[in-house]
């Protein structure tokens, strides 16, 4: 898998020009919610995910290196961590963290610190980058 927290993975089946808006999206314990936004620009790649009553309707924001795979058939993603661990992600507001260097370099350091077994993506806490 990837290297670089935020760029998908070449084995998880991502087309540029896909609209991943309204995919399901699974946790590797049971689903988390739906895809509100997601962004394709290289190097800045992520799902921003809305949990709906999962997590009292907040949206969380996913890298895209922490994606396992994209089934277009079913409309459905699979990603490499589970239900805590995205819930113990820090906290995501649209407004203020979308596009800010600060918040993407906290939660690149979350996922990679929760990095899954055979990911791939680094472990190493920083390496997460805009």
């Amino acid at each position: 898998m990837s290297e670089n927290m935020w760029d998908y993975p070449g084995t998880a089946g991502h087309r540029a020009d896909a609209d991943l808006t309204g995919y399901k999206v699974d946790a590797t314990d049971g689903n988390i919610g739906k895809v509100d936004k997601h962004s394709n620009d290289v190097g800045s790649q992520y799902i921003v995910v809305d949990t709906g009553v999962w997590i009292f309707g907040k949206e969380v924001l996913l890298p895209a290196g922490t994606i396992v795979s994209i089934d277009a058939d079913s409309r459905t993603i699979q990603v490499s961590r589970t239900k805590e661990e995205i819930k113990s992600a820090p906290e995501f507001d649209k407004e203020k963290h979308l596009g800010n260097a600060d918040y993407h370099q906290q939660v690149g350091t979350h996922y990679g610190a929760h990095r899954a077994p055979g990911t791939g993506t680094s472990d190493r806490p920083g390496q997460g980058r805009i």
